[in-house]
This record gives C-alpha cells, structure tokens and sequence, in this order.
C-alpha cells in the first residue's frame, strides 16, 4: 500500500476587489437615503419646543386677559423674553388691549423656522428654511407643508 500524496492547490480565502466594491455601493446607497431622513427626523424632533413653548405662554396671555381685560404689560410679553435651547420667544410689537402675536423664532440648528399664534388662536409658519413647504393657518412640522 503506498501512500500518495496528491498535491491540492491551496483553496484561496476572502473577498474579490468586485465583491468589496459591490458591497461599498450598496452603503453608500443606503447612506445617501438614510442620513438626510435622519436629519429630517431630528429637525423636526425640535419643532415641539416651539409649539409648546407658545402654548404656554398663550395660556398665560389668556389668564393675565381674564384678570386684567387688557393684554398691554402682559407678562409673557413684558417679562418672558426667555428663550430655550432651540427657539427664541417673544411678542411680536407691542400687544394692545385687545390684540397680541406671541413668536418663537429659531436659533442654532433651528435657524429659519418661525411660529406665531394671536389672540384668536391663529397659528401660522411665516418663515420656514429651504426646502419647507408653507401652509397658511397652521405650524408646518414636517417638510411637505403638513401641520
């Protein structure tokens, strides 16, 4: 009995240049999807500051009415210029007895949006960055217009 010894080539392991490349495609197809939702997603993951904040401060132009029967020295407007991480709040001029338009204006990441409500509850997006859809009577939150 004689031993043979057959030679086999050595079986080769790993990727070719192709398949890296196929592969390097593919995530940077992904990627160009992926990144500019996450964007959107985290942008419009900061509007709720705004609308919220401007809640807020409508509620407290309504309980300083319901005392005073004017919205002139109002506090919201004469003491509560505050601001929060993303938005700027202020009244927009001077309310009257009658009248008021509470904003929140964007800073930061931020920049470009701007929210307003009036006494009558009228809300609107006067200022949206590029790209942002404008819809009359309400505050954009997504991209397309949608309130």
């Amino acid at each position: 009995m004689s031993l043979t010894h057959r030679s086999h080539p050595a079986s080769q392991r790993g990727f070719t240049l192709m398949e890296i490349m196929v592969a390097v495609v593919i995530v940077t197809i992904l990627a160009a999807v992926a990144v500019p939702a996450y964007t959107d997603y985290v942008v419009r993951a900061k509007i709720p500051e705004a609308t919220s904040g401007l809640a807020a401060r409508q509620v407290r132009m309504e309980q300083y009415y319901q005392d005073t029967r004017t919205y002139e020295n109002a506090p919201p407007c004469t003491l509560d210029s505050s601001s929060s991480q993303y938005f700027d709040f202020s009244c927009d001029g001077l309310p009257n007895a009658t009248t008021y338009t509470l904003q929140a204006v964007g800073k930061g990441q931020m920049a470009g949006f701007r929210y307003t409500v009036t006494q009558a509850n009228v809300k609107s997006s006067p200022s949206l960055p590029t790209g942002w859809t404008q819809t009359a009577g309400c505050w954009v939150t997504k991209k397309n217009g949608q309130c």
